[in-house]
């Protein structure tokens, strides 16, 4: 008997190595190990999350402009990658200017960054990794902007923009919420991001949108508007399942330690929110429309997604299903307003990262529980819990005064590129097709005629 109990537990001990290491400093160093892991594992899953931007664009607009926006982003996010590493990093989490009032505004130092190759004393993870896994974040963000780009801009304008997005406009906005900023002082409450990654990312993309106006052939002269469908479907709902399964290492990945599993506790959140946007989009389109569309219903399954993404923490399992059940209707009505108001936005950016990132954002405001704040140690419990305004007047500043930033700062850096080197192709170029006039190659070659032949669009 003495035997077997011995032996079981030198099993349990090679299997679970922290059984033998439950005291002292090696304790600290595999917890430490542990977390980098976690997130380097959460960084891939974000990082993949690229590939659902290529499909869900790509197939949300027409074949011919499909090999560049696969092309443009695979550009942009290694682009990204240097801008944030020389100079974007520094602004959002930089610490050099203290307690200046400098610093509640944007970070100073770290540029060019370069992590230490040992952790120091007190660590939870690598600087590493939170690098990377902070870089795959503003990387999306941008991929949301190309939204308001999509099937009229140049290559030229994805460059220059990239340049300033990466470098200051991101970077400012995660420093006021994430990085010690003023809105963080205040207690804003916005997890994994549905103000600092997606409502950045939709109000660039609006800003462009309007800049570049409506493509060819969106809108008639009576102010009516035509529909100019996606080229393929099905690339549309893989994009979204892989988004979906990237979105646990973007919320769960935020908890950045695996610690007492309260990762696991983000993670369901944000599965219920996901559900219950997709269900209650198709809801409302097939008792409004008479038909259940699908598109409505991915693009509610996305805003249940970004919505959740500011509260996952921070909610309820309840609540969580109704911050997914407001998104998803509100994403049905928001896209007919901006068809409206003659905002052609080929991807629905504004709507699904926009619209549902506000709605997200405010929602702690009314539904974070106290004891979650506590745990998170951000902010305070929201209308509900607590029956007091304060969070959600937090959360309602941090929308009003980021949005607003966003949109002067875009408008500023795109006003100057339209007017001193041109921001939209040629009408010419717009008809035969980004992949052609931009890239000299076809996305889809078998499509593209003998010479004397017309171009499939």
């Amino acid at each position: 008997m003495v035997k077997k109990v011995i032996l079981a537990l030198s099993c349990m001990t090679i299997l679970f190595p922290v059984m033998a290491l439950a005291a002292g400093p090696e304790a600290a160093v595999l917890d430490t190990g542990l977390n980098s892991l976690w997130i380097i594992l959460s960084f891939i899953l974000v990082l993949l999350m690229q590939g659902g931007f290529i499909l869900l664009e790509a197939g949300s607009t027409r074949m011919k402009n499909a090999g560049h926006v696969a092309g443009k982003t695979i550009f942009t996010v290694g682009f990204a990658a240097l801008i944030y590493w020389a100079v974007g990093y520094g602004i959002a989490f930089g610490g050099d200017l203290g307690d200046s009032m400098l610093n509640k505004f944007m970070g100073w130092g770290e540029f060019f960054f370069s992590p230490a190759t040992e952790m120091a004393d007190g660590e939870s993870f690598t600087t590493a990794v939170f690098f990377l896994f902070q870089l795959a974040f503003a990387a999306i963000s941008l991929s949301i902007a190309w939204g308001g780009f999509a099937e009229r801009a140049k290559l030229s304008a994805y460059v220059v923009f990239t340049i300033v997005f990466i470098a200051f406009i991101y970077p400012v906005v995660a420093h006021w919420i994430w990085g010690g900023g003023w809105l963080a002082d205040h207690g804003a409450q916005d997890f994994a991001g549905s103000t600092v990654v997606h409502l950045t990312g939709a109000v660039a993309a609006f800003a462009a949108t309007v800049l570049l106006k409506p493509r060819i052939g969106k809108f008639n002269k009576d102010g009516s508007a035509n529909e100019i469908l996606g080229h393929n479907q099905v690339f549309t709902a893989l994009s979204v399942l892989l988004l979906w399964v990237g979105w646990f290492g973007f919320n769960a990945g935020s908890t950045v330690a695996i610690g007492d599993g309260f990762f696991t506790y983000v993670a369901f959140t944000t599965m219920l929110g996901a559900g219950a946007g997709g269900v209650a989009a198709l809801l409302i389109s097939w008792a409004v429309q008479g038909k259940a569309d699908i598109t409505t219903m991915l693009n509610g399954t996305l805003a249940g997604l970004v919505a959740i993404t500011a509260s996952c923490a921070f909610v309820e399992p309840w609540a969580a299903v109704v911050i997914g059940l407001v998104a998803g209707v509100l994403v049905f009505y928001s896209v007919k307003l901006f068809e409206k108001l003659k905002v052609d936005d080929p991807i629905y950016a504004l709507s699904v990262h926009g619209m549902a990132g506000i709605w997200g954002t405010l929602a702690n405001g009314i539904f974070a529980t106290q004891a979650l704040a506590d745990k998170v140690g951000v902010g305070q419990g929201g209308l509900i819990d607590t029956g007091n305004w304060k969070q959600l007047w937090v959360q309602f500043q941090s929308v009003v005064v980021a949005g607003a930033f966003v949109l002067v700062v875009s408008f500023i850096v795109l006003g100057i590129m339209k007017k001193f080197i041109g921001f939209r192709v040629t009408e010419e170029q717009e008809i035969i097709g980004l992949d052609l006039s931009e890239h000299g190659a076809y996305g889809y070659p078998e499509q593209l005629k003998k010479p004397g032949g017309d171009i499939s669009v």
